[in-house]
Parts: structure tokens; C-alpha cells; sequence
């Protein structure tokens, strides 16, 4: 069966994954883009942006193309598609990412608001499930054919699956920055409770990558 999994989550030392007051002008909060410098000066994220000459190599650069190997779904909260909240007043919200977002497969956007599926360029189709994580998570599955389901977010959405015991693996980038506010990741939550171990820990200058394992 395919494994669920958190990948390139990016938290701050303590133990935040964003800063406080998101908005549409700032998605990750006060100070949450900090948290992800790590990442943006990858050569997998300038692909992502469509550049194929810039970016570094290294253990960060490993792990954000670690990240999408054999992925064929994932799961996303809604407010990682966009900043709407309550019912959706038009179908004009498309994502954060623009017309070819970087999944490239099936996307299933946990909401309680339905809303018609919305395929996009490259491969990318938007489901908005109305019934739960264990539903999204099973949908997710058959969508992905056997492959892995990645997690994408936000922290909300991973602490559901972390305390329904539906995770099982993290990679989590933890940032030399300290946010003092935001929302907390693991705030909690029993860890070694669930079966998770630490299989994994390797610090560059600009994060420490932490891969936590169970079962």
C-alpha cells in the first residue's frame, strides 16, 4: 500500500510551521517565508519556477527532489490552495501557483465547501473533498496507483493525520530562526506514542533535516 508522507515541511526552531496573521499578502504568516530559504535556493524549486540553469546542489537541494520521487497524489488543506474561506463565491481562485501548478497529478483539497474539480496544465487536477481526512486519504490512494501520497500541508491538516495515526513518515526542515508566534506543529502531540523514530538527521547552514519514521 502506499505510504503517506510529509515532505520539505519547513518549521522554525520553535517548532512552528508558519507565522501569525496569513493573508493573501503574506500566505505563510509574519516571518514564515524565513522558514524556507532552505528550500528556494534549490535547483529542484528554481525547476519549479521554470528555471532550469539556477539553484545549488547539496543536501538541501537532495532532499526538495527526495520530496516529489514516487509521489502520485496528494493531500492538501484549503488553506494551502488559496486564501478563500467559507463558501467559495466563484470558481476564479485557481491556486497559488498559477496555470501549471507543480504537482502534476491528482491534488485532493480538504474543505467543507464543495466545489467542481479543477484541472490545470501539466497534469494537475484539484478535487475538493467535503468528507474528511480518512475519505481524502483513501481517494488520494487510488489516485496515486500504488505511488506514495505526500502531504502537503498546512499545520492544521498535518496535526489531523498525525493524531489520527495516518502518517507515516516526516521530513522536516527545521530553520535557524526563531518566530515566537504562529502555528505550532507539534504542540502535543506523543511522537514516539505513534511509533515515530527518528531515522534521519543531517544539518546544512541553512536547515537541519530531520526524517522521522514509523512502522
Amino acid at each position: 500500500m502506499s505510504r503517506l508522507k510529509v515532505h520539505c515541511f519547513s518549521m522554525s526552531l520553535d517548532g512552528f510551521g508558519a507565522g501569525p496573521n496569513q493573508s493573501l499578502q503574506n500566505p505563510l504568516g509574519e516571518r514564515g517565508g524565513q522558514l524556507h530559504q532552505w528550500f528556494r535556493g534549490t535547483r529542484t524549486f528554481q525547476r519549479m519556477l521554470g528555471d532550469e540553469t539556477k539553484g545549488t546542489d547539496g543536501p538541501d537541494e537532495d532532499f526538495a527532489a527526495r520530496g516529489f520521487e514516487n509521489i502520485g497524489a496528494w493531500i492538501l488543506g484549503r488553506n494551502m490552495f488559496g486564501p478563500v474561506r467559507g463558501p467559495w463565491p466563484d470558481d476564479e481562485w485557481k491556486g497559488w501557483w498559477g496555470d501549471e501548478p507543480p504537482y502534476h497529478c491528482d491534488v485532493f483539497v480538504l474543505t467543507h465547501h464543495a466545489r467542481a474539480p479543477l484541472a490545470m496544465k501539466g497534469g494537475t487536477t484539484f478535487y475538493f473533498v467535503t468528507d474528511g481526512i480518512e475519505a481524502a486519504l483513501g481517494r488520494a490512494r487510488e489516485a496515486a496507483g500504488g505511488k506514495d501520497v505526500r502531504l502537503g500541508g498546512g499545520v492544521s491538516t498535518i496535526r489531523q493525520y498525525l493524531q489520527a495515526g495516518l502518517v507515516n513518515e516526516m521530513h522536516l526542515a527545521v530553520a535557524p530562526v526563531l518566530l515566537g508566534a504562529g502555528e505550532a506543529l507539534l504542540a502535543g502531540i506523543d511522537l514516539p506514542a505513534l511509533g515515530f523514530k527518528c531515522t534521519e538527521h543531517v544539518p546544512t547552514r541553512a536547515a537541519t533535516h530531520v526524517v522521522l519514521s514509523r512502522g
